[in-house]
C-alpha cells in the first residue's frame, strides 16, 4: 500500500493537512469502492485513520441503536460499550449534529473517560439523509491534537464511508 498509510506518521511530505486528507480520502474511497456492507466499511476505515494520522490513540465508530451509542468497529485500546445521546463529546456530536472538538477532555463537562491515556477527542456525527446513524471518534494522548483542518478532513473522510 502506498500513501498516507504507508508513510510515517506524519502529513509534512504533503505540504499541508488539506493535501494530507485530501489523499486519504481518495484512498478511502478506493480502499471501500464496491463494498456496501457498513460494518466491514467501518473496520476498513477505522484501520486506514488510525495507522495514518500520527499521534492517535484510538479510532472508531459508535453506531445508533435503540436511542444510543453502540460501540462499532475500531483501532486501539478497548473502549466504553454505550454511550448516552448528550453525554461525553461522542453523545454531544450525535444530539447537536455538529462535529465536536475537545482540545482538553479533562475540561469537557461529563467527559466518559474510556481510556485514560486520551487528553483530546474529535468526533463527526454521521448523518446519512437527515438521519443520524452514528458517529466516527477519534482520540489523541496529546492536549490539542486535533484542529479544524483536523475536523474538516475527518468529515470529508466520514462522507466518503456514508456515500457507501
Amino acid at each position: 500500500m502506498t500513501g498516507p498509510a504507508s508513510a510515517m506518521k506524519t502529513w509534512t511530505a504533503y505540504g499541508s493537512k488539506d493535501e494530507f486528507y485530501r489523499e486519504l480520502r481518495s484512498q478511502l474511497a478506493g480502499l471501500l469502492e464496491g463494498e456496501s456492507d457498513p460494518i466491514a466499511n467501518a473496520a476498513n476505515t477505522s484501520a486506514l485513520v488510525y495507522h495514518a494520522l500520527p499521534d492517535v490513540n484510538w479510532v472508531g465508530f459508535y453506531f445508533l441503536k435503540e436511542g444510543e451509542l453502540v460501540l462499532g468497529p475500531f483501532q486501539g485500546q478497548p473502549a466504553c460499550v454505550r454511550i448516552a445521546i448528550g453525554k461525553g463529546a461522542c453523545g454531544t456530536a450525535a444530539k447537536s449534529l455538529q462535529a465536536v472538538v475537545v482540545p482538553d477532555v479533562h475540561a469537557f463537562p461529563g467527559h466518559i473517560a474510556c481510556d485514560t491515556a486520551s487528553r483530546s477527542e474529535l468526533v463527526v456525527p454521521l448523518v446519512k439523509n437527515g438521519v443520524l446513524l452514528g458517529v466516527l471518534d477519534l482520540d489523541s494522548p496529546s492536549v490539542g491534537r486535533f484542529d479544524e483542518a483536523d475536523r474538516a478532513g475527518c468529515e470529508s473522510l466520514a462522507a466518503v464511508f456514508l456515500d457507501r
